[in-house]
């Protein structure tokens, strides 16, 4: 009797094991992102839509595990993927989300979405579920069922594949081509690399983009800003209208945050930098505790990117600057938000950003982006913004 619960004992250990390699699943943070908006473009008849449908491959494989300033590629691949369902105007589309590297012996890939109408709430919360795998990375797989998925889609299907590029022993480009051959003109393949890459791993992802002949490679590190997303979704999504009416000139956005220089309050934020409507640079969604200025570890990859943004820029200046909504005292409110601040402020310096290219600065209640006669409007002003300094 004592042999057999030895023996019960060890097969669970072993499938819990095994359970817990084929997934790691990683809290859901959504980058900070205010998409240009494409709508007006659309009604307007500048722009038509070229495609009926678009269907995803997202590398879920273990390799996307790699660091690139402060995110694993699998993060930066869904914090794309987050930033293009945004960036989508309204339009009627069919859509399909499928993944692969979920299984030890690199075995079936998972469809997650689809192939349905395209709601963005829908390929929103189905890209959250998306966990990441611990098996290899059958991308070749993943085209061959992507290819069978979009037998009930018609017309124009736009192909996109996000990920790292690492598809050693498998004939990526080669699934690529058959699914273009079964579509023709009907699909283009567009893909997208994520990151830390060499240039076997370029080489890979441009293959296979060039395998579609009508699609195109792009690095997820050029599409980061609004603008930049915009005109890739732009390009994939949409195309310009053969009428003739005259269209107005567009209003400026000299520093390309996606705000134009007539509503713009907080002019000259470098590229990268996530912005709000007013155009400035805030650190939306780091939040602290009622009356407490640490700041939780759920929040570092996004002071990361403030990290990486610097890095990039090493002549520029910082003010960081503390807000609260305004309940309670002024003087009380005046000393949180400065320390708030600070803590912002450390946080950089402990990364290794210079202290002397930064500064902190509390503003209490005294600036509010928003009205504090609602609860969503408090929520806005406890806030964190940076401002460049000449």
């Amino acid at each position: 009797m004592k042999k057999n619960y030895v023996i019960f004992f060890l097969i669970v250990l072993v499938g819990a094991v095994f359970i817990s390699c084929q997934a790691h699943h990683a809290p859901v943070v959504h980058p900070q992102f205010q998409p240009v908006d494409l709508n007006a473009k659309l009604k307007s008849g500048v722009l038509k839509p070229k495609v009926n449908n678009f269907a995803v491959i997202l590398d879920a494989s273990p390799s996307t595990r790699d660091l690139q300033s402060g995110l694993t590629s699998f993060e930066s691949s869904k914090a794309f993927l987050y930033r293009m369902n945004r960036s989508i105007p309204q339009m009627n589309l069919n859509s399909a989300l499928r993944s692969f590297g979920h299984w030890q012996d690199g075995g079936e890939t998972t469809l997650h979405f689809g192939p349905t109408r395209w709601q963005r709430d829908s390929f929103q919360s189905a890209l959250d579920g998306v966990s990441q795998g611990g098996g290899k990375s059958p991308v070749d797989q993943a085209f061959d069922l992507t290819t069978d998925d979009m037998s009930s889609m018609q017309g124009r299907t736009a192909v996109i594949l996000v990920g790292d590029g690492q598809y050693r022993g498998v004939d990526a480009a080669g699934a690529a081509k058959r699914l273009k051959a079964r579509y023709g003109s009907n699909a283009c393949i567009y893909t997208v690399l994520t990151g830390s890459a060499g240039p076997q791993d370029v080489a890979t992802m441009k293959a296979i983009a060039a395998a579609g002949q009508c699609g195109s490679f792009q690095k997820a590190s050029n599409l980061e800003s609004p603008q930049a997303m915009a005109n890739w979704v732009e390009s994939v999504f949409l195309t310009k209208s053969a009428m003739k009416a005259a269209v107005p000139a567009a209003p400026l956005d000299s520093d390309g945050d996606g705000v134009y220089d007539n509503v713009d309050q907080c002019p000259d934020t470098p590229k990268g930098a996530t912005v709000d409507k007013r155009g400035c640079w805030v650190l939306t969604g780091v939040t602290f505790d009622t009356s407490k200025w640490e700041i939780k570890s759920r929040y570092y990859s996004r002071l990361n990117s403030v990290v990486a943004i610097l890095q990039k820029n090493p002549s520029l200046r910082l003010e960081i600057e503390g807000h609260t909504d305004n309940r309670g005292a002024a003087d009380y409110n005046q000393r949180l938000s400065e320390n708030r601040a600070k803590a912002v402020m450390d946080y950089l310096i402990a990364r290794g950003i210079a202290s002397n290219r930064l500064s902190a600065r509390g503003y209490g209640f005294s600036k509010p982006a928003a009205s504090n006669a609602t609860a969503a409007g408090r929520a806005q002003n406890r806030r964190v913004e940076l401002r460049p300094l000449p």
